[in-house]
């Protein structure tokens, strides 16, 4: 699976709003086949969306120390 950019991110909320239109003209011209593609193509970009969400959110984290182990019998 590729990760998406977080530069790109205005892009794909475009695409997803695009997607939106499309799947209201597609329901008003009754073109139900249509309307199931691009439903799979927007949930995809909105799962994308938010996986690009949860990385950046874990990108800003820091570190950690969980200091260095004492393994038992190690001389000091």
């Amino acid at each position: 699976m590729l990760r998406g950019d977080p530069h790109q991110r205005r892009r794909l909320e475009e695409i997803i709003r695009n997607l939106g239109d499309r799947i209201e003209e597609a329901r008003a011209n009754g073109w139900l086949g249509e309307v199931q593609g691009l439903q799979i193509s927007f949930d995809a970009a909105r799962n994308k969306l938010a996986s690009l969400d949860r990385l950046t959110r874990n990108r800003n984290r820091t570190p950690v120390s969980l200091g260095m182990p004492i393994i038992s019998g190690e001389v000091r």
